[in-house]
């Protein structure tokens, strides 16, 4: 097979793997596409496990993980095609599963939650799965002697979902973002449960209290099926008491719904002058250099605007105290939830444009994320596919993404990488660069 692409070896096959070689920027593509589908299929199978599927999104997963196959198309115009094709998939499944979310856990409602407050014997839950938390927390409550659960990373929105928030037996947040897993976990005196894909190897330490369920999975470390976790049970039982003091709380289990409820209060702060602009600041947290841009960015929003945020980028500013609109009670920080409630902000945005009878764009709305892996990818296809523009994304631009797709990205969208906080704010806020002092000229001898 001569596909004129790239060097043959001497059956006629291709002598590499993907996209050929000499096309960089649609191999680049190809893996925009390929990171949006991981992202995508993580959430459709949440929705799945729940009893909620949506045809349409499973048939474009096939077909787009057909159109990567090496050979089939060298095409740019279709491949470009296709990764808005996987923003408009991304956006579809996240209205799917937040449907299910609401449907089976009720919607969220703004909660205050201890943090690193523990006790007793403990339970620790990672990762994004919400239902399985749930039958953890039926079986748990059926249990005589008492147990308590305590949420990590993404779980922490789960203290806003009304049918979670009534078991008695869920406590509280313990931690930040996924990535302190390997000293948070070693220190943490309970079991522990790892769901979806935000878990690490784990240390020595804590393997034998460790657990993973659903598709998760880590070598020499007990997988349970069927969301049975009598083995998790069990071992907290038998594992001594916790005796942590509470480090203050963290607020969480905002929602499009909650917040859509004071939308003319909302509305009249724009338009008298006392609510400026908003800020979405979401997106994946890592251990990479470069991530204190975020709480840089944040801790120097005027007080006259609001942050919104998703995922567990937040755990790098959400213990800041930020207060309330000077004038109002809307409050500046506004945590939406997981990665998947991204879709919140976009209904939000939508219902602002409406209400000042204008477009998205046109919104004093500015959109500031970070990636770090495939769920960061499908959000940002969804807001590009939505016609979002003016993205800032950082800390870097993905190595996979050439010179040409991000300058045709910022051509198409303005999607741009972050710079210094301090001017990011400003240009984002209309504000002029400060003046710079003229040098005093020698006096003449």
């Amino acid at each position: 097979m001569n596909c004129n692409q790239c060097e043959q070896t001497p059956d006629g096959g291709c002598t590499t793997v993907g996209v050929c070689g000499k096309e960089p920027d649609l191999n680049g593509l190809q893996e925009l596409v390929i990171y949006g589908l991981k992202g995508i299929s993580a959430y459709a199978t949440h929705a799945r496990d729940m009893g909620y599927r949506d045809p349409d999104v499973d048939g474009y997963v096939h077909e787009a993980l057909y159109s990567t196959l090496t050979n089939v198309n060298f095409s740019m115009d279709d491949h470009i095609d296709l990764a808005m094709r996987a923003g408009n998939a991304a956006v579809d499944v996240m209205e799917l599963l937040d449907t299910a979310h609401t449907n089976e856990l009720g919607v969220p409602e703004p909660t205050e939650v201890p943090q690193n407050d523990v006790e007793g014997k403990s339970i620790l839950v990672t990762g994004h799965d919400l239902y399985g938390l749930k039958q953890l927390l039926e079986q748990v409550e059926s249990e005589d002697e008492r147990i308590n659960v305590y949420t990590h990373s993404e779980m922490l929105p789960a203290h806003g979902y009304p049918e979670l928030a009534k078991f008695d037996s869920l406590k509280g947040n313990v931690g930040g973002a996924w990535h302190d897993q390997r000293i948070l976990f070693a220190d943490f005196p309970g079991a522990i449960i790892g769901t979806t894909n935000c878990v690490q190897p784990p240390r020595d330490e804590y393997r034998d209290r460790f657990f993973t369920t659903g598709l998760a999975g880590l070598e020499n470390v007990q997988s349970l099926d069927d969301y049975d976790f009598e083995p998790v049970i069990e071992k907290a039982k038998a594992l001594p008491e916790a005796d942590w003091d509470q480090e203050g709380t963290v607020t969480t289990g905002y929602h499009h719904e909650p917040v859509l409820d004071r939308l003319d209060e909302i509305v009249d702060a724009v338009e008298s002058g006392k609510l400026r602009q908003f800020f979405v600041v979401a997106g994946c947290d890592g251990p990479t250099p470069g991530r204190d841009y975020y709480r840089e960015l944040v801790k120097q929003v005027p007080e006259d605007c609001v942050v919104m945020t998703t995922s567990c980028g937040k755990f790098r500013f959400n213990d800041l105290e930020m207060g309330t609109v000077p004038g109002t009670d809307i409050p500046r920080y506004i945590d939406l939830g997981q990665c998947n409630n991204s879709i919140s902000t976009v209904k939000i945005a939508a219902e602002l444009a409406d209400a000042f009878d204008c477009a998205v764009n046109e919104l004093p709305l500015n959109v500031v994320l970070s990636w770090f892996e495939q769920k960061a990818i499908a959000v940002l296809l969804g807001l590009l596919s939505l016609g979002v523009e003016d993205i800032r994304l950082g800390p870097t631009v993905p190595d996979f993404l050439t010179p040409e797709i991000v300058d045709l990205l910022n051509a198409e969208f303005g999607l741009q990488p972050i710079d210094e906080p301090e001017r990011d704010l400003r240009e984002m806020l209309g504000e002029p660069e400060p003046a710079v002092a003229a040098k005093a000229e020698p006096a003449d001898d």
